[in-house]
């Protein structure tokens, strides 16, 4: 253990609510004589057996510096008691903020700490509780499930399939003793699948659009969060900074010391300088920026039009507009929706994508262009339907997917970030908001904005094939650039990773036949693309206390090259968890498909509990739910 200004203890407790319910915390304190702050991380991610790891480096870390930290598993998750159900998060989240104050050992000063659902989940809680909360530090927070009004394929699939798998998985009895089974059974009973309510009326909250308390918001580029980030920014009036980096999903280690900082000047009133650091620090391609506003006044929107800066390579015609019809595979180079740092995550060269696309290519840049923001995108639009003379007053409706792309000399073609609209009614001009993205296209590349009429499997597709038509010569790109001499004169901006504890020894097996992380496979036969997915996490894991955890996932998403209603999502998860010490040995298997009709989404979800290899339930749900979007 290195050595930190307080020496720690460690405990496991469970928290009473006022209906009955504990809930499962493990709290790390510094022996010292006063009260100290707390910092509290609220989550329904497992704390003795899936964020165990990270949990044994950060918090000991955070009580070292003298901060009870505190890691509590929400209600019908891990070890604690009750239910799942989303309605009980914030009324339980502020009954268990009210049990820190009156610990005698926190002074009443408390943060909330939280990644992905849970650092979304720490912005409503401050917002629901302003009073008892006095910061928040979130990474990467969890949004909806919603681009532009196109429903997400893989990401609302993929999530939707966690959320039962997880809360699916039983209470640990060398934790809870015989208690176990009988929590397990009634959270069994009470699960249900969130595919009518996540694709129709009732879809996952995102976190609020204003910071409530003082926020350090964290994100690595590519993540979903990045936009939101930005706009936190800018929306006032509680202080908050932001860090955008090359990290993938989740709190870096680099980031620790600025939440430490953050932490000392809002709940010990210790001027560690968090003020005094720029409002965003963002690494652009090779280092570190600091913008000192946000908006920031080095950063101004560049227009390129689509008939001059930037021009398509299509056959001349006396048509005015332009037709972007896509096969629907297009998409399949996206890489993952939400990066978690492997191999297959990124997106790979573009040029297989850009060839299924509509492209506008820039000439080489005479010198290096530096984006730092949310591009946007105006079109001119006609219906797909419509004959060439047709006026562009008529409705345009549909899918657009827009992605801004770098191109280098010898052809290579780099996403820098892209975005998607669902056009709204009557209307001739339509605007695409891309992501935030920081980057730095060198001079001599070439900028390109490909668009499509698909994106699959990252959007459901336009059931309607039928693409759309713009006019050029009234559709432009506006770039957020940033001065190239912005940063003459300005502190470097740097971070360094904390000396943190070792994590506790987790053997992995691997398994004998490893699956590739991301496989495609086009069937010429069928004109059907198939890519499958298999997390390199997978496979066996035992754990210090003995636990010993096995999973194994397989995504498949697939469609054939002209029929949109044809795309199907499928994933089969299995989890088992053993103690062979005691005997223990759970088993659950869930199988989720989802796949559309041109009015409706049909989804089917199995689950199966198995405990020493018998069943203890045995569930199917089929469900119809009219599609409201593409």
């Amino acid at each position: 253990m290195p050595s930190y200004p307080y020496r720690t203890t460690r405990e496991d407790v469970r928290v009473p609510l006022s209906d009955g319910t504990a809930l499962y915390a493990r709290l790390w304190r510094p022996v010292a004589e006063e009260a100290v702050p707390a910092v509290l991380e609220y989550s329904a991610g497992r704390l003795t057996d899936w964020t165990s790891d990270e949990d044994a480096r950060r918090h000991p870390w955070y009580a070292g510096h003298g901060y009870a930290a505190v890691r509590v598993d929400r209600r019908g998750h891990g070890n604690s008691g009750g239910t799942p159900d989303e309605a009980d998060e914030l009324a339980d989240g502020a009954e268990l903020l009210g049990w820190l104050a009156d610990r005698p050992w926190c002074n009443g000063r408390i943060g909330l700490l939280g990644t992905g659902a849970a650092g979304a989940t720490a912005l409503r809680l401050a917002a629901h509780a302003p009073g008892t909360v006095h910061a928040v530090v979130t990474a990467c927070p969890e949004g909806g499930l919603r681009s532009g009004g196109a429903v997400l394929a893989a990401e609302l699939h993929a999530r939707a399939t966690a959320r039962l798998a997880d809360a699916a998985r039983p209470p640990d009895p060398q934790y809870l003793g015989d208690d176990w089974q009988a929590l397990w059974q009634a959270r069994l009973a009470a699960l249900e699948p969130v595919f009518p309510a996540w694709l129709g009326d009732a879809p996952p909250v995102g976190p609020p659009a204003t910071a409530a308390v003082p926020t350090l918001a964290v994100a690595g580029w590519g993540d979903p969060s990045c936009s939101f980030l930005l706009d936190l920014l800018a929306s006032g009036p509680a202080p908050v900074r932001a860090v955008l980096g090359p990290w993938p999903h989740g709190l870096p280690d680099e980031v620790l010391p600025e939440t430490l900082r953050w932490w000392d000047h809002w709940l010990r009133d210790i001027d560690a300088g968090a003020l005094r650091a720029p409002v965003l620090r963002s690494w652009i391609s090779t280092r570190w920026t600091g913008e000192e506003a946000w908006p920031s006044p080095d950063v101004r929107d560049i227009h390129y039009g689509l008939d001059g800066p930037l021009r398509t390579a299509g056959t001349a015609s006396d048509d005015r507009f332009v037709q972007v019809t896509s096969p629907q595979h297009t998409g399949l180079n996206a890489g993952a929706y939400v990066p978690l740092g492997r191999a297959a995550d990124r997106p790979p060269d573009q040029r297989e994508e850009d060839g299924r696309s509509v492209c506008f290519d820039s000439l080489p840049l005479p010198e290096p262009l530096e984006l730092l923001g949310a591009p946007s995108l105006l079109l001119r639009l006609r219906p797909a339907t419509a004959t060439a003379t047709a006026t562009a007053t008529a409705t345009a409706t549909g899918l657009i997917v827009a992605r801004l792309c770098d191109v280098a000399p010898d052809g290579t073609s780099t996403l820098v970030t892209r975005g998607a609209l669902v056009t709204p009614g009557p209307a001739v001009d339509a605007t695409v908001g891309l992501a935030a993205a920081g980057h730095t296209v060198p001079a001599g590349h070439r900028l390109r904005l490909a668009l499509s009429s698909t994106y699959w499997p990252w959007l459901w597709p336009d059931p309607e094939p039928a693409g759309f038509g713009l006019d050029p010569s009234h559709s432009t790109l506006a770039l957020p650039v940033r001065h190239l001499a912005a940063d003459s004169g300005a502190d470097p901006v740097t971070f360094a990773a904390p000396t943190l504890p070792l994590p506790p020894p987790v053997h992995a097996t691997e398994p004998l036949t490893a699956r590739p992380e991301r496989l495609t496979v086009h069937d010429i036969a069928r004109h059907e693309w198939r890519t499958e997915l298999s997390p390199a996490t997978d496979g066996s894991l035992t754990h210090p206390d003995g636990l010993v955890r096995d999973e194994h996932t397989v995504t498949a998403y697939r469609v054939l090259a002209a029929a949109p209603t044809s795309a199907q999502a499928r994933t089969d998860r299995t989890v088992r968890l053993e103690r062979p010490g005691i005997g223990w040995d759970v088993t659950v298997h869930t199988r989720t498909e989802l796949r559309c009709t041109s009015t409706h989404f049909l989804a089917r979800t199995r689950l199966t509990a198995l405990e020493a290899g018998n069943a203890v339930l045995s569930r199917e749900w089929e469900h119809r739910i009219p599609r409201n979007a593409p």
